[in-house]
């Protein structure tokens, strides 16, 4: 075939793609959008640095509920509190569906918690739900073990003695061990090298995931699939987590006591043992792993990497980290450990913690989710495997909501008395039925590491607070904040 035939058959091909995209558009009454080029939609007018940007510039001309494509795949993008949330609380039954993220489709096998949706869903989320809080989740026992996590974190950060260090790896491995407790019954020695190899690759499968490469993935993974590149590493680093659960999983299995389980794995095989014979059950072994891998991977990035914001800030704001020092020893002294108790006691310090969350922002498109059938939506219909983005940026960041959006104050949670107050636009877990299953945990983590730290450290940086950036270093699927080497000066 010559060229010239070869250009007519790619002309063909590409009006051919637009005229059914053009019919199935007339077929439905779809929400305003950009007009999309064929096989690559809308990615060329996307700021692949920070897309989210890009999804607050359409809304500008076209408004809260936007249809774009990300490459082939039909997205509607939901901007602002008002949208998010008639979406995701209003209309939950509708919303429910988790997009078959190719990333985290590949990585999990499509089993587990994480993507599923249906009865798969609904079984996992609710076992686990329960689990978790039998074993303490939101509850004394949990403030316990955090509580004494935050001790270790405290020896270790001591070690230092006034010389700046990277702390990253310190807020993993201290973070992780809480989840650790919950999943394998058990902390892990902050120098275990098994474990540090394992939060290392937690780190870099975030990072590759808020990356151009990352995203490019999730849009042509058949492509993606067939170039070099970092994808093929990341893929090979999930497989050597997944090696790690397993392992965890034949070592309970052992050791199991039906009639006492120590923690989440133990109630998981005594629940694939109970139903072994039901030939529906979603308690099976891929099932397991990949829920297991899912509270493992979550339960640690997203935090540490907000305590990590945290003591940033403090570092780039030190009359807020004054305040805040003055207010916990006025409230608890330097000796006891912090309890949730205190909280209401130090409205400051809830506030400056729930703005560093605000501002840092940390997943700004949430988990996708995806319309398990046509959905109908401010007199809009969004057909069925259509990819839903509620912008969870523009929630946090809703002009209408916040006095000051785009600086760091934490007046957004105090009222004119200097008490605590709450804001419905607070969503940096999400909302809904697809809520993060670890927001009472994380909150308290937050809360408790973040309070037993400014106890007994001063943060500080040798380059001075000018030096600190607040902006992310990676924007993506997570908002990844730089790294610094901090100095912990103790008080």
């Amino acid at each position: 075939m010559d060229f010239t035939a070869t250009v007519i058959l790619a002309g063909l091909i590409l009006a051919l793609l637009l005229a059914i995209r053009v019919k199935n558009s007339r077929k439905y009454h779809l929400p305003p959008g950009p007009t999309a080029l064929p096989l690559i939609g809308n990615l060329p007018q996307l700021d692949k640095n920070a897309p989210f940007k890009s999804f607050l510039k359409f809304s500008e001309t076209y408004g809260p509920v936007i249809t774009l494509h990300l490459g082939w795949q039909r997205t509607v993008v939901l901007v602002g509190y008002d949208a998010v949330k008639e979406a995701l609380v209003d209309q939950a039954d509708d919303f429910t569906g988790r997009g078959p993220l190719p990333f985290l489709l590949k990585a999990t096998k499509g089993y587990g918690l994480g993507i599923s949706n249906g009865e798969r869903w609904r079984q996992l989320r609710r076992f686990t739900l329960t689990t978790l809080r039998d074993f303490g989740m939101g509850r004394k026992g949990m403030e316990q073990w955090i509580q004494e996590e935050s001790k270790h974190m405290r020896d270790c950060m001591d070690t230092f003695k006034d010389t700046p260090f990277d702390p990253m790896f310190l807020f993993g491995r201290t973070v992780s061990n809480v989840i650790c407790c919950l999943v394998f019954g058990q902390r892990f020695s902050y120098e275990d090298k098994q474990f540090l190899r394992l939060l290392s690759i937690i780190s870099e499968i975030i990072r590759f995931g808020s990356s151009p490469t990352g995203q490019m993935y999730n849009i042509f993974p058949w492509l993606m699939e067939r170039l070099p590149g970092p994808q093929h590493k990341v893929f090979a680093q999930f497989e050597e987590v997944r090696g790690f659960i397993k392992m965890k999983i034949q070592e309970h299995l052992e050791t199991l006591d039906p009639s006492s389980p120590r923690d989440f794995i133990d109630c998981f095989l005594i629940r694939m043992n109970q139903e072994k014979h039901m030939s529906t059950t979603e308690f099976h072994y891929d099932n397991f792993v990949s829920t297991v891998m899912n509270l493992f991977l979550a339960g640690t990035e997203t935090t540490s990497s907000t305590i990590r914001y945290a003591l940033s800030v403090l570092i780039k704001y030190p009359n807020i980290q004054e305040k805040m020092h003055q207010e916990i020893d006025s409230v608890i002294g330097r000796e006891r450990c912090p309890n949730m108790e205190d909280r209401k006691s130090l409205p400051f310090t809830d506030a400056v913690i729930h703005e560093v969350q605000r501002f840092l922002d940390i997943v700004p498109f949430s988990l996708p989710h995806y319309a398990l059938q046509d959905i109908s939506f401010r007199g809009y219909t969004i057909p069925k495997d259509t990819v839903i983005i509620p912008l969870l940026h523009s929630v946090l960041k809703d002009e209408k909501q916040w006095a000051t959006p785009w600086s760091f104050n934490p007046e957004h949670f105090l009222d004119q008395n200097g008490n605590f107050k709450k804001n419905p636009a607070f969503m940096p877990f999400s909302a809904g039925k697809r809520a993060c299953v670890g927001e009472s945990l994380a909150r308290m983590e937050l809360f408790i590491f973040l309070v037993s730290l400014l106890q007994h450290f001063t943060f500080s940086c040798s380059e001075g607070p000018d030096s600190i950036k607040l902006v992310p270093e990676y924007s993506s699927f997570a908002n990844v904040p730089h790294r610094y080497q901090l100095i912990a000066t103790p008080r």
